[in-house]
C-alpha cells in the first residue's frame, strides 16, 4: 500500500468522510467544518507527514499500523516538543 499526498482539504472531501464512515471513524471536525477548531489534531497530523508519511513506502497495512504505532508512541514519550520548552513529554 502506498499512501497518497494530498492536499489539507483532504480531511472535509466526500471520499474521505465516506472512507471514513466505512471503517466507522467519526471525524472531529466542528459544524463548520473548520480545521481551526481542532488546531493540536491538526498539528499532531502535519507532523506524522512531514517526519513519517512523506518520507516513507509500507508495503502493507499492518507494516503501516505498526509502524505509525512506534512513531506515536515516540511523538508522545520522546520526542522535544517547542511547546514545553524542547524538552520531551516524559521529561
Amino acid at each position: 500500500m502506498m499512501i497518497n499526498h494530498v492536499c489539507a482539504s483532504q480531511y472535509l472531501s466526500k471520499d474521505f468522510r465516506k472512507l471514513c464512515g466505512r471503517h466507522e471513524i467519526d471525524q472531529s471536525v466542528g459544524r463548520t467544518g473548520s480545521c481551526h477548531e481542532n488546531a493540536i489534531a491538526e498539528s499532531f497530523w502535519a507532523t506524522l507527514k512531514r517526519e513519517f508519511v512523506h518520507r516513507f513506502r509500507i508495503a502493507s497495512m499492518a507494516d503501516v499500523c505498526r509502524a505509525i504505532t512506534i512513531w506515536t508512541n515516540h511523538y508522545n514519550a520522546l520526542r522535544v516538543h517547542l511547546s514545553i520548552n524542547n524538552m520531551s513529554p516524559i521529561e
